[in-house]
This record gives structure tokens, C-alpha cells and sequence, in this order.
């Protein structure tokens, strides 16, 4: 075989086997990129595990999952340098569970600790109440559990003056809890005694709390979970509605009855012949004067004979 032909298969051959290296090279390539991110397709971070509030995010705690670009949360993370820039540290501000993307707004800055002031949405405060073992539904509150506020006063008559009295009033309606007591994670479930707990209120309803703090006790009701709905007007409660059974506020002639029942309540006023036996039972009794018994004519006699005529006579007079 002549050299030339021997040299132009040699060079076929190289430029065959390149030709395969740098195809089988970018498809290669070209597979990894689409199994890193599909078409339309990011990665971002998320949480590989449970994350409580305060708890250091670290390279384990973390994957990247492919989500789609076009419904991308505001605050997502789309590596590690970018999620722990040079090690720094972040710490989750609210409980992530599995999966869940990690935004900004769930974590701390770099290298900053966990505090209550970042769980504050913009625009509100935090304030604390003092509560007790009954104020506080007995402990089975737990940080972001919604609540109503309850007051109970003194009642305070036209005049300005002190009626004597106690009322409740609804002071506050679908209120969010950030703490109880220095615990912001709530995380066990079991109930817990504390002598505070820390709402999340707007400017207006922080100073209402703090007036009503000096005015009464402040009481809490929990609501269930999801129920954003308040009621409209709240009436303010005070023996009368304990005695009666109907709310003292109701305007004249509305007063509940069997054709007229308070809205939501299966509380009537009693019965007529119920009304009748309270009526009897607490109506002021006079003194009964109790006269003199009357006095009885004795029964004893005696017979007296003066010669032919007999005569009886009564005798001891009367006796009682």
C-alpha cells in the first residue's frame, strides 16, 4: 500500500474518533444540563428537613429542586454561595417544613440571630399582655394561634361615674400570637402555663391593650385555625345578660322571645308561669301579725241549794 493512502486513512481515522469524543462530549453535556434544569425550569433551594424557628440553615439542612421559572416566590435562593454567602450563617425565622422553598423573608440576614422584631410584618408592632392560667385558655395557646381579646371593666355610667358593676366587652377580634411567654416555637403541642404572651397588633390596637391593661383584665379566646371571619357588632355583656339570659344593649322591642330569638344564641327569657314562680319567690314578704288567741269560758260548776231551789254557778273565771 502506497505511504499517501496510508496517510489519509490515518488522518480519517484521528479525525473519525474526534469527531465521535466531541459529539459523545456535548451530548453528555447537553443531558446533564437537561437533567439539572429542565426546559422552563430553575433550581432553587429548599428545606431537606423540618426547620424550627432559630435553627441554623447549613449545607445538610438543604437541596435544590428544580421549580418551575414562571411561578418563581419572590426571596428564593438559586445556590449555596448565594443562600451562605462565605459561610455565614442564617437561621430560620418561622417553622419550614419539607420541600417548602426558603425565602428571604423565612430567614434572618447574614450572620444575624433570630428575634421576634423580624417576624413583624410591615406596618405592625408587638405587644405583651399579662395573662394567667384562665386569662390564657389554661395554656393550649401556642405562637401563631389566633385569638380574641376580651375585657372585663368596671362600667361607668353617663355621669363618668363607677356604676358599681363589672361588664366584658370584645376589645380585640382575630388577633395573632407571636409568643407565649420567651417561647416563639410551640413546636411540642402540649400546653404550657406562662404569665405573658406577645400579640401582633397594628399601632391603634397596641395602645387599646396598653388602656386596657390599666382599665381591667384582659382575657383571651382562642379561635379556630382558618377562621378569618369577625363578627360585626359585639355587644357588651353585664349581669343583666346573666340574670335574663338576653343581651342588655338590644334596643326596645327587640327583646328576645320565642318569635324573636337573639341571633346565634338558644338562650330565651323564662316562660311566663317561670316568670311568675321567680316573681313569688323574690316578691318582699310583710310581717305577719299574728293576734291574740281567744279567751275560753271555763267549763267548771258548781250547784248551790238554798232550801228547795238549786242554782249552778260558773267558777275560775276565763282561762286562755
Amino acid at each position: 500500500m502506497k505511504r499517501q493512502t496510508l496517510i489519509a486513512l490515518g488522518v480519517a481515522i484521528i479525525l473519525g474518533v474526534l469527531a465521535v469524543f466531541l459529539a459523545n462530549t456535548y451530548l453528555t453535556g447537553r443531558e446533564k444540563q437537561l437533567a439539572a434544569s429542565p426546559e422552563g425550569m430553575v433550581r432553587v433551594a429548599v428545606a431537606a428537613m423540618p426547620l424550627d424557628y432559630g435553627v441554623d440553615i447549613t449545607p445538610d439542612k438543604v437541596k435544590f429542586v428544580n421549580y418551575p421559572a414562571t411561578s418563581l416566590p419572590p426571596g428564593v435562593y438559586k445556590s449555596l454561595p448565594e443562600l451562605l454567602p462565605m459561610g455565614k450563617r442564617r437561621v430560620a425565622l418561622r417553622p419550614i417544613q419539607v420541600n417548602q422553598p426558603l425565602l428571604a423573608a423565612d430567614l434572618s440576614g447574614e450572620g444575624q440571630n433570630a428575634s421576634i422584631a423580624a417576624l413583624l410584618p410591615d406596618g405592625m408592632r408587638a405587644a405583651t399582655v399579662r395573662i394567667n392560667d384562665i386569662s390564657g385558655v389554661a395554656g393550649f395557646v401556642k405562637p401563631n394561634d389566633t385569638v380574641d381579646v376580651l375585657i372585663t371593666r368596671n362600667a361607668i355610667g353617663p355621669d363618668g361615674t363607677d356604676r358599681g358593676e363589672q361588664v366584658t366587652d370584645v376589645l380585640l377580634q382575630n388577633i395573632r400570637v407571636i409568643a407565649m411567654g420567651q417561647d416563639a416555637v410551640g413546636a411540642d403541642g402540649k400546653p404550657s402555663s406562662t404569665r405573658n404572651a406577645t400579640l401582633e397588633l397594628t399601632p391603634l390596637d397596641a395602645q387599646k391593650v396598653a388602656l386596657g391593661q390599666r382599665l381591667g383584665q384582659l382575657s383571651f379566646v382562642l379561635r379556630k385555625p382558618g377562621e378569618e371571619q369577625n363578627i360585626p357588632q359585639v355587644e357588651t355583656v353585664s349581669l343583666d345578660d346573666l340574670r335574663y339570659s338576653y343581651y342588655g344593649s338590644l334596643p326596645p322591642g327587640s327583646r328576645p322571645s320565642a318569635a324573636n330569638p337573639v341571633p346565634g344564641s338558644s338562650m330565651l327569657p323564662p316562660p311566663p308561669e317561670r316568670r311568675a314562680q321567680v316573681a313569688r319567690l323574690t316578691r318582699p314578704r310583710s310581717p305577719v301579725v299574728r293576734s291574740a288567741a281567744p279567751m275560753a269560758k271555763a267549763t267548771s260548776t258548781i250547784s248551790v241549794t238554798r232550801g228547795t231551789e238549786t242554782k249552778d254557778y260558773e267558777v275560775g273565771g276565763y282561762v286562755r
